[in-house]
């Protein structure tokens, strides 16, 4: 695998710390800038909007880029944002950082995945995806407890700072291991062509079955605290344990995914779905056994992230011809199941339907996404109709 390509994982981990971080540090930001700890609480779903609006936009700004040269300014634009985020005293401006971030860090994912891609070549697609998509598992796993301890120790700016600095060494790393030019496999066609490849319906049945499989699993992850403390009976205690174990499985499902899914892709997308519906349902009913509950969190963890992996790569094998833009799609659907499944799990939750009503929400939502999948493995048309871009998805 190319060395860029781990920087580029490298890269992802900074900023998929900066994504998370925040749920740690929203106390210590109410408090220092005099606002309501719900005000403070929208600096995430201000990220989150900004990825879903700013990844198609971003990549049709700069798909005519050179990719380091698009990916330098990405990620110089990230660092300064969390600079000026660091150094603000203003809630406002803080508000404005959050979302410039997430733009700047759509457009790097957007470029990213590409990249990683191309410089992997056609037989180490799903590794190379891997690779990027395990940034955000560490994030998850080392960087987000970090940023939490860090604000403890010294307070919430100096997370923005450590994040910033990060960046830096992987943009000094970027600059000499991605190729200056515009790549030879850029397609030389017009932004229309792109989306009216996007427009494909087999593509965008399956950004819809990526979006409910995320929407799935941030529905749970989202409200692990009060099932693990209020049903499970494991104490405050036991919340970083268990969320630990579905970062640590979550990176596990990812590196097994990159192994696998290059040979096996729809295998591994058809078993992990239903093993995923069956698990939500699983640890709906047995989230009151503490012997049960953190090892279907870490099976949970695994599957969630090893299905994800595999059908981004998907979405790259059904649009050949619009690489950049069908990355910025993916993180598009990525981000809405991510902002989508909190939410019904908020308001399962608000109807009064017990705190094991998100993951019952999780498990329907993968019912619905097992659908999704049903349609994408019929054929068609007729053999001789289909079109190499769909071909290596069937």
């Amino acid at each position: 695998m190319p060395f860029a390509v781990y920087v580029l994982g490298l890269a992802v981990f900074a900023q998929g710390t900066s994504e998370f971080m925040l749920s740690g540090l929203l106390s210590g930001i109410a408090a220092d800038l005099h606002v309501p700890l719900g005000a403070a609480g929208l600096l995430t779903s201000a990220f989150a909007v900004g990825m879903v609006i700013g990844a198609p936009l971003t990549a049709a700004a700069c798909r005519s880029w050179p990719r380091r040269r698009a990916l330098l300014f990405f990620l110089g634009v990230f660092v300064a944002v969390h600079i000026a985020g660091a150094t603000t005293s203003s809630y406002g401006v803080l508000l404005a950082t959050r979302v410039v971030g997430a733009l700047a860090n759509a457009g790097f994912w957007a470029v990213a995945l590409v990249t990683a891609l191309a410089l992997a070549g056609p037989h180490q697609r799903a590794r190379a995806t891997a690779v990027v998509v395990g940034g955000v598992t560490v994030a998850c796993v080392v960087g987000v407890p970090a940023g939490a301890a860090l604000g403890e120790l010294w307070g919430w700016r100096s997370a923005f700072w450590t994040v910033a600095l990060v960046s830096v060494p992987a943009a000094a790393a970027l600059l000499p291991a991605v190729p200056s030019g515009t790549p030879e496999d850029a397609p030389e066609v017009s932004a229309r062509s792109e989306l009216r490849a996007l427009a494909r319906p087999r593509l965008l049945l399956t950004l819809l079955v990526m979006a409910l499989v995320q929407g799935a699993t941030f529905c749970t992850f989202a409200y692990l605290e009060p099932l693990v403390t209020r049903v499970t009976g494991l104490g405050a205690s036991g919340v970083p344990v268990v969320l630990a174990l579905f970062g640590a499985g979550s990176f596990l499902g990812v590196a097994l995914a990159g192994r696998l899914a290059d040979a096996h892709p729809g295998a591994v997308t058809g078993t992990g779905m239903t093993a995923l519906a069956a698990g939500w349902a699983a640890l709906a009913l047995t989230a009151d056994r503490p012997a049960a509950a953190p090892v279907l969190v870490l099976l949970q963890g695994a599957l969630a992230f090893g299905t994800g992996t595999t059908l981004l790569t998907q979405v790259f094998r059904l649009a050949p011809d619009a690489p950049t833009l069908a990355g910025s799609f993916a993180t598009a659907a990525f981000n809405v199941g991510a902002a989508a499944g909190p939410w019904l799990g908020g308001l399962a939750l608000g109807a009064g339907l017990g705190f094991r009503a998100p993951v019952w929400v999780s498990a329907l939502l993968m019912g619905v996404a097992l659908v999704g999948a049903g349609a994408l493995a019929l054929p068609s048309g007729p053999p001789a109709a289909r079109s190499g871009a769909d071909a290596p998805a069937e």
